[in-house]
């Protein structure tokens, strides 16, 4: 195990700079326990250890301000497969260029896989981006190119790339619906169960013209503007409700298996919907899971979508 060279603890006078540099013969170092973060220059995004349980943390990006109930938005993981304790877990880059988390046994979790000659900097960019870079802004390394459940504007969905929802609202672990390229170059949302695996957006019954797709492209890449405007070069197109510039954006493949564009309400602190793919959630595969029923049936200030079980 190659070892890291000195080990520098940001003081808290550092917390507002963009980067951790290592131009210096020394190493940087965030661990869950201390009170440092990486926050981009326009305080948008922070980076840093999330809570997702008892003792366990994932080294995560998210918007700074908390929502209105308090919690942060996620908007990308490293680990969230396999969080790490509190307690002896660390992020860590290598003298040889290896951005690596290690765990409380010091097993690798999760590494960037570079091998580079210093001087790096690791940065937190205004867009949400976490890079690995020389001084010259020469990337070795980058989150967008590795989503979990988010795409943030100008973050490209290729054909090697998948957004891929959590398992439910509090395991934040890998799930069972995700949005990505078939081989016929459209955009699809699948459900990848432990069983059974189906396309059920577009409608898998339509041919890609009716859908509104085209299949008649080899780049396979889609992404968003900051003014909410989408565009994948399967044909598909839509802009988000309040299209337009100055609104902090994301599109999440949730939990219910929907795909959605939110938009943030910066005065009341709620995401507000401003798009999804599908307008009926019962019509997401296994949404109510095996032998259960949804409907639509709820009354009032609880409308929406309800599972039952099969009667008899």
């Amino acid at each position: 195990m190659k070892t890291p060279i000195l080990i520098l603890l940001i003081s808290i006078l550092l917390l507002s700079l963009p980067l951790f540099s290592i131009s210096s013969p020394h190493h940087t170092l965030l661990t869950p326990s201390s009170p440092n973060f990486l926050t981009s220059p326009n305080g948008v995004f922070t980076a840093g250890f999330h809570s997702v349980g008892q003792n366990a943390y994932s080294f995560s990006i998210w918007f700074t301000k908390p929502t209105s109930d308090g919690n942060v938005t996620v908007v990308w993981t490293a680990n969230r497969d396999q969080p790490v304790n509190g307690k002896r877990s660390k992020l860590s880059l290598l003298k040889s260029g290896n951005l690596v988390l290690t765990d409380a046994a010091q097993f690798t979790v999760w590494s960037t896989n570079t091998n580079s000659i210093p001087p790096l900097q690791l940065k937190l960019l205004d867009t949400g981006n976490l890079v690995l870079k020389y001084p010259n802004d020469t990337n070795i390394w980058e989150s967008f190119d590795s989503p979990t459940d988010t795409l943030l504007p100008s973050q490209r969905l290729t054909r090697h790339l998948k957004l891929v929802a959590s398992r439910s609202r509090s395991n934040f672990s890998s799930g069972y619906y995700a949005l990505l390229f078939d081989d016929d170059n459209v955009l699809r949302l699948l459900f990848d169960g432990p069983e059974i695996s189906s396309v059920y957006w577009p409608k898998p019954w339509l041919i890609s013209w009716e859908a509104g797709r085209s299949n008649y492209n080899s780049s396979r890449t889609a992404e968003f503007d900051s003014s909410g405007y989408f565009r994948s070069t399967d044909d598909l197109k839509f802009k988000a409700l309040d299209y337009g510039n100055g609104v902090s954006r994301r599109l999440t493949m949730d939990v219910d298996g929907n795909m959605r564009m939110y938009s943030l309400d910066e005065e009341r602190r709620i995401w507000n919907v401003s798009w999804q793919a599908i307008q009926q959630p019962c019509k997401i595969h296994g949404v109510c899971g095996p032998n259960a029923l949804c409907n639509y049936d709820f009354p009032r200030e609880n409308a929406g979508r309800r599972c039952s079980c099969l009667p008899g």
